[in-house]
């Protein structure tokens, strides 16, 4: 059995699996931290716990992997955006209260994993990940292995514009601040603003709010100055993704995350046709597919749980 535990900015989420990344049992439970130690032993409680439910014991663990946001290496997290976490061995914290081998690994190399083994990336050698969210999480398999190890891929903070937008990195015209969802939230705001008798503004008041979906569910209906909005968002998203396919030619590419949800009539249909026009291999070679993720929130457990398979493979 392997177990696997994804950190989140407010949960805690963990499975049992087996080899092939079949999902045996899970559970989650608000994360509530109390400083390093008693965060080791909540992850501990909450993969005995998972075990418990599938029938297994200690003997029967394989690794325990543990997906979280931010910088680790080794068995120690160097950095966490959401959690006062700063160079924690938090391994071997865990070990003391489960005995069991323990891998750290960055929440969005966990998601690939999962959408290789089980999701998205499944019959594939060479394979992204982008997961749309408050920034871009970038996992990358090459040759069936998990690329990157320690330092896992900022995808995100490529330069897509030169002395563009300023980005909380320090640089200007990163890629998250045009194709993040923030990025898309800023454009539609900006819209709006200029267009009052959009139907912006009638979605944004029953929603109570401007988020990811609201461009894309205005746009579906046939608002004008959504879809602007969207082939905007889309051409900005197109180029990033075409630099990285020109780099690392995988054969797919999988979209993750909230906006990823948005209809693909709307999304991934005009982002496939505006990367082949971008794309290198329009001259011959290989072509990459553009899919969506398949796992939801499963896949950073799955991946988290496959780490040790990953990167011995």
């Amino acid at each position: 059995m392997f177990i696997g535990i994804d950190v989140g900015g407010t949960n805690l989420k963990a499975g049992v699996t087996d080899e092939a990344g079949r999902l045996l049992a899970s559970a989650h439970r608000p994360l509530k931290f109390r400083g390093a130690e008693t965060f080791a032993a909540d992850l501990a409680a909450l993969a005995a716990e998972v075990l418990q439910a599938a029938g297994g014991t200690c003997q029967d663990v394989v690794s325990v992997g543990i997906g979280l946001p931010g910088a680790v290496s080794g068995g120690e997290v160097l950095f966490t955006p959401n959690i006062p976490l700063a160079h924690v061995p938090l391994a071997e914290l865990f070990r003391s209260h489960m005995d069991v081998p323990v891998l750290l690994g960055n929440d969005a190399d966990c998601a690939a994993v999962g959408e290789y083994f089980q999701g998205a990336g499944r019959g594939v050698r060479d394979f992204v990940v982008l997961t749309l969210g408050t920034g871009i999480g970038a996992g990358i398999i090459l040759d069936g292995r998990l690329r990157g190890g320690e330092a896992s891929s900022e995808a995100g903070h490529m330069v897509l514009r030169a002395g563009g937008e300023p980005c909380p990195c320090g640089r200007r015209g990163c890629w998250e601040q045009y194709a993040a969802a923030p990025a898309l939230i800023r454009r539609t705001r900006a819209a709006m603003k200029a267009h009052p008798e959009s139907l912006l503004h009638r979605l944004a008041a029953e929603q109570g709010t401007v988020d990811g979906r609201t461009p894309f569910l205005a746009a579906e209906a046939g608002d004008e100055t959504a879809l602007t909005v969207c082939r905007d968002y889309v051409e900005n998203l197109a180029e990033g993704t075409a630099n990285l396919i020109n780099l690392l030619r995988p054969e797919a590419v999988a979209f993750g995350g909230g906006v990823a949800g948005a209809p693909e009539a709307l999304l991934l249909e005009p982002l496939r046709h505006r990367v082949g026009e971008l794309c290198y291999s329009r001259h011959g070679g290989r072509s990459a597919r553009i899919l969506r993720a398949e796992l939801g929130n499963d896949a950073g457990i799955i991946g988290a749980a496959l780490l040790c398979r990953a990167t011995s493979t």
